[in-house]
């Protein structure tokens, strides 16, 4: 027998045995023994800290950390989207939340399988649950069931939850409204305002022509924005919704008329659209890649998109 061969130092019981029987074969049991309680117990261990990963979002289907509009996981759900509901992913209410519930799933049945029976590399993807389910029956594997089958509910419901044109238009109008308003709120408030108790008392036309040009960044982007718009309107949009705000906080510094104020954030957004669609499209064509973007920027832009349904990345 070789001793060279044993990895793990036997526990002092197992010495104490050796010591008392002199027999290397009650060793080789104990260090066996030793050998599965070890396995048995670091098994444990990554199956609670995969549950308590997936619990927190963490679920990664691929091994990249991001997922874009290019990675063959979100193609595979835009084609299942395009194929039933006759839409794109884009086109959905809430995208993002409909890619992060596939990513739920895909950890959720990879687990269901692995401690159902099925083959260690067993790939769940495409595949239903019923498909990843080994047929085992335990206190964990009908937890998982119950579990898959609820995130499942909510998938549906939000793979129906189409961002119908009608409320692109509602935005649209809003944003319009909007712009109306501001420009009544920074000339002339008191045709509108001057019903309001305390307007004269309070000296309230003051505040309400500064809250005008504030209008810009407050709803009249917002509104924009929330169409979803793609492309060179949405860069235009991103860089107005950075740069409305700047001239809010530094024109007053150069001119206390509210008015003028207004009329600069005017001309910052339709600068935007210039620049994006005469300069900024151009330099697109040229690099396509967008290896010309600083990664800050990038990170700016990424940032702006949190909440708007273009999380998983910027098309």
């Amino acid at each position: 027998f070789n001793w060279s061969n044993i990895n793990n130092k036997p526990s002092l019981a197992a010495k104490k045995s050796i010591s008392i029987t002199g027999s290397p074969h009650i060793y080789r049991i104990a260090q066996s023994r030793l050998f599965l309680e070890t396995e048995d117990r670091k098994t444990e261990i990554g199956e609670e800290a995969a549950k308590a990963l997936a619990s927190v979002g963490w679920a990664p289907p691929t091994n990249d950390e991001d997922l874009t509009s290019d990675d063959p996981f979100v193609k595979r759900i835009n084609d299942e989207i395009m194929r039933d509901m006759g839409v794109e992913l884009d086109e959905l209410l809430n995208p993002a939340t409909v890619v992060n519930l596939e990513r739920e799933l895909y950890n959720l049945r990879s687990e269901l399988a692995s401690i159902t029976g099925k083959e260690l590399d067993f790939d769940v993807s495409g595949l239903s649950t019923q498909e990843c389910d080994g047929g085992e029956i335990s206190e964990d594997a009908d937890s998982l069931r119950k579990l898959i089958e609820k995130k499942e509910k909510k998938l549906s419901v939000e793979r129906r939850s189409v961002f119908r044109g009608w409320l692109k238009n509602l935005f649209l109008g809003q944003a319009i409204l909007s712009v109306g308003l501001s420009f009544v709120m920074t000339t002339d408030p008191s045709p509108l305002f001057s019903g309001i108790p305390g307007y004269q008392d309070l000296q309230l036309e003051q505040p309400i022509r500064v809250l005008g040009f504030w209008w810009w960044w407050l709803f009249i982007v917002p509104s924009l924005r929330s169409r979803r718009p793609l492309g060179l309107e949405k860069k235009a949009l991103d860089i107005a919704f950075l740069g409305t705000p700047v001239i809010s906080l530094l024109s007053p510094v150069f001119t206390k008329d509210p008015f003028l104020i207004w009329v600069a954030n005017f001309a910052v957004v339709a600068g935007c659209y210039g620049y994006s669609y005469l300069v900024a499209g151009n330099d697109d064509d040229n690099n396509n890649d967008g290896n010309n973007t600083p990664e800050w920027l990038k990170f700016v832009y990424r940032s702006l998109d949190f909440g708007s349904g273009q999380e998983r990345g910027l098309r």
